[in-house]
């Protein structure tokens, strides 16, 4: 289906273009340095859905509204997915796995509430669907993290 954007619906879909090619990288990055396994099999994972995040945006600014499959891009925690190393979120800081949860945590909230506003401007009932499917996963991307972090005793929900 081809759908024709507003200026605002564009320029929405560009900020989130760039937050997910910056989750992406933080992704890559922090699975490259995670000590843990299974904090970087959850890096990997996530990383995965977020480029198929990055071409759903895509395939939207180009006009056309992607197939969304509710089971297709489920993050899995225990899935490990490929290991690309990008340079552009290296930090001068020497990170470890809690301040690298902290922090992709937090990107994550952002992140899901940024596509909270961007749906709430889109005319059209599939672009918003679309986005709702993506943001739904951002939230599994946060629950994975979060629910690591609090297995490590590194969140205490008190």
């Amino acid at each position: 289906m081809q759908i024709t954007l507003s200026e605002k619906e564009r320029l929405l879909l560009e900020d989130q273009k760039s937050h997910e090619q910056i989750c992406i990288e933080k992704y890559a990055n922090y699975a490259s340095k995670a000590k843990d396994s299974q904090l970087k099999d959850i890096f990997n994972a996530n990383g995965k859905d977020e480029q198929t995040h990055l071409d759903s945006i895509n395939q939207l600014l180009s006009g056309t509204v992607p197939q969304m499959n509710q089971q297709q891009n489920q993050s899995s925690a225990q899935t490990a997915g490929s290991n690309t190393s990008t340079s552009s979120t290296a930090t001068a800081l020497d990170l470890n796995d809690a301040d690298m949860c902290s922090d992709i945590l937090m990107a994550e909230k952002y992140v899901s509430g940024t596509y909270d506003t961007t749906i709430f401007e889109c005319k059209d009932t599939e672009v918003r669907d679309a986005l709702n499917h993506i943001q739904k996963e951002e939230q599994k991307h946060g629950e994975a993290v979060f629910k690591y972090m609090q297995s490590k005793g590194m969140y205490n929900v008190k």
